[in-house]
């Protein structure tokens, strides 16, 4: 069956955005899904009808001071309708993020992304990857360089554009993120629709 997937993100210097654009192309890499990105800073009705529509949303935003910027938390602050009539119960939920700084406590923005899903009633996704460069024989062009589990973890000098940072290694792991999200999606759909017929019938 098809699946939808979307990546709603906010970037306020490009560095999300690039990560967002290599999310698309691993989940629309995957034979069946369909990827699309929502930039949560210009919502119009057709953006939100789309988001309700997907079997998974994934959540992008930067690490300012520690947490989500600000245009994503008025986002996230937008779903609280969505939230009251459970209107994204059961679809899959993942996360990324950016930094200028190694560590910039990007746990942080992705524990935010991990609550707002699990207030939804969503189904949280991890990176599913062991930690890159973290012995004497790893590299900085590993694979999740960052060691991130909670999600897709970057980083990018504040002195380059998002044409040059993060790195190949940074924006292959959030391609990772795209793919494993959608394969899982093709996994858990007919699940879902398999239970909500079942509730159906017996109500």
């Amino acid at each position: 069956m098809p699946v939808t997937i979307s990546i709603a993100f906010h970037s306020g210097y490009g560095h999300t955005r690039a990560l967002a654009d290599e999310v698309l192309d691993g989940a629309a890499s995957v034979d069946g899904a369909s990827a699309h990105l929502v930039d949560v800073t210009s919502m119009s009705d057709g953006d939100w009808e789309l988001l309700a529509r997907s079997d998974a949303i994934i959540f992008g935003s930067p690490t300012y001071m520690g947490a989500v910027s600000g245009p994503f938390k008025t986002f996230m602050d937008q779903t609280s309708k969505i939230w009251a009539e459970r209107g994204w119960q059961d679809k899959l939920a993942a996360g990324f993020t950016v930094s200028s700084s190694q560590a910039g406590d990007k746990f942080a923005t992705l524990s935010q992304l991990a609550t707002l899903a699990a207030q939804h009633g969503m189904l949280w996704v991890s990176l599913g990857l062991l930690p890159g460069n973290n012995s004497s024989k790893a590299s900085i062009d590993d694979l999740n360089r960052i060691g991130g589990s909670l999600g897709a973890m970057a980083q990018a000098n504040a002195d380059e554009g998002g044409d040059v940072a993060p790195p190949l290694a940074d924006r292959r792991t959030a391609k990772l993120l795209g793919v494993r999200v959608a394969v899982l999606s093709k996994m858990f759909q007919p699940a879902v629709t398999l239970q909500s017929s079942s509730v159906l019938e017996e109500s």
